[in-house]
C-alpha cells in the first residue's frame, strides 16, 4: 500500500467515528458499533475457514442475538458490560499472547479448529462492544473518554508506521507479521505518551492523574499491538493478505477494527482499576 493512500483514506474515515463518539446518545452508538462489529465477524468468518453464507449467517444472527441480551439484561448497573468486558482483558492478555507464541497451534482446517476460530472471534468482538458501551455510558465524560481510547490506538498505530518506516531494523514477530518493528512500537508508545501528557486536561484531570492516565496509555498502546498481530495471525491461517478490500490502503473492516478490539476492554478497565 502506498503512504499516500494510506493518509488519505485515514483523513476521510477519522470525522466519522469521531462525530458518532462525541455526538450520538450511548445506545445509538452502540447499535452503530454492533453493525460495524458483526460486519467485520463476516470477515472473520472467512478466518475460520467458513464460506457458506448460511452457517456465516448463523454465526452473525448468533453474536447479534447475544448483544441483545446483554442489553436487555444489563439493566442501569452496567453489571454485564463490564463482566463482559474483564471477559475481553482476559483474553487479549492472557489467552491471546499465548497462542501467539505458538503461531502454528490450530492453523490445520479442521472442524475443531474453525471452531475455535469462531469462538475468538466471539471473544474480541463482544466484550469490546461491552467496553465501549460502558465507557461511554457510565461518565459524563464518557464521550471525551471513548473518544480518547480510539485516539490512543490510531496514534499509536500512525506512530508505529512511521518510525518502523523510518528506523525499523529489528523485526518484532517475522513469522506473523514481517512489516512490524521493535522500532516502530517504540515509536507508537512514544506518540501516545504525547497524547497523554497533551490530553489529559480534556478528560477533567489535574496533574495528579497524569501518571495513572499515562500507564493506562501505554497499556493500552501495547495491547493493540498484540490485537493487529492476532488478526495478522489468523490471515496467515487462512491465507489472505488483508481481510477484506472496503478500504484503499487499509483493507478491510477487520484490518481497521484489529487494535480497537484489544484496546477497549484494557483501557475501560484500567481506567476503573486506576481510578481515573
Amino acid at each position: 500500500m502506498s503512504r499516500r493512500q494510506r493518509i488519505t483514506t485515514a483523513l476521510f474515515l477519522a470525522p466519522l467515528p469521531v462525530l458518532a463518539v462525541l455526538f450520538l446518545p450511548t445506545p445509538w452508538l452502540a447499535a452503530a458499533l454492533a453493525l460495524v462489529l458483526l460486519a467485520g465477524l463476516w470477515e472473520w468468518t472467512a478466518f475460520a475457514g467458513i464460506h457458506d453464507r448460511l452457517p456465516r449467517a448463523a454465526f452473525l444472527t448468533a453474536n447479534a442475538l447475544l448483544m441483545a441480551a446483554l442489553i436487555w439484561g444489563g439493566g442501569p448497573s452496567l453489571f454485564t458490560l463490564k463482566l463482559l468486558s474483564l471477559v475481553g482483558v482476559l483474553w487479549w492478555v492472557a489467552a491471546v499472547p499465548l497462542w501467539l507464541a505458538r503461531p502454528a497451534f490450530a492453523s490445520d482446517d479442521t472442524s475443531a479448529n474453525r471452531a475455535l476460530k469462531l469462538m475468538a472471534g466471539t471473544l474480541g468482538v463482544v466484550p469490546a462492544w461491552c467496553a465501549l458501551g460502558w465507557l461511554h455510558a457510565e461518565d459524563p465524560l464518557g464521550p471525551r473518554w471513548t473518544l480518547y481510547a480510539l485516539l490512543v490506538v490510531w496514534i499509536a498505530d500512525s506512530g508505529a508506521y512511521f518510525a518502523g518506516s523510518k528506523f525499523g531494523k529489528r523485526k518484532l514477530a517475522p513469522s506473523i507479521s514481517p512489516g512490524k518493528t521493535w522500532e516502530g512500537v517504540y515509536g507508537g508508545l512514544a506518540a501516545t505518551a504525547l497524547l497523554a501528557v497533551l490530553g489529559f486536561p480534556l478528560l477533567g484531570l489535574d496533574w495528579t492523574a497524569l501518571p495513572a492516565l499515562l500507564l493506562a496509555t501505554l497499556l493500552v498502546a501495547g495491547i493493540s499491538v498484540v490485537g493487529d498481530l492476532f488478526e495478522s495471525l489468523m490471515k496467515r491461517h487462512s491465507g489472505v493478505k488483508d481481510s477484506g478490500a472496503l478500504f484503499p490502503g487499509h483493507g478491510g473492516l477487520m484490518d481497521r477494527l484489529d487494535s480497537i478490539l484489544a484496546a477497549l476492554p484494557v483501557f475501560v478497565v484500567a481506567k476503573a482499576w486506576l481510578g481515573l
